[in-house]
């Protein structure tokens, strides 16, 4: 079943890094709003590196890895 979710990572393109993990999830179409990705953080729905993340704002550097709803992104300087 194709639910129309890619499984390949995608990179996100951010002009400096650390970045948040909230903003991250927003910021690469992952969560509508902060707070959105802020719930899913908690909820322990979010992993960084592959190690579940509940940390709202946990400082992500380029080349971390980000997987939340069957997708991965992945950090990059811009």
């Amino acid at each position: 079943m194709n639910d129309g979710k890619s499984t390949v990572p995608r990179d996100v393109p951010v002009r400096g890094v650390p970045i948040e993990l909230c903003q991250l999830l927003k910021f690469g179409g992952l969560a509508a709003t902060g707070g959105e990705a802020k719930a899913h953080i908690s909820a322990g729905k979010v992993q960084v590196n592959g190690v579940t993340e509940t940390q709202k704002r946990k400082k992500l550097q380029a080349g971390d890895r980000v997987s939340f709803d069957g997708q991965t992104l992945v950090v990059r300087l811009a």
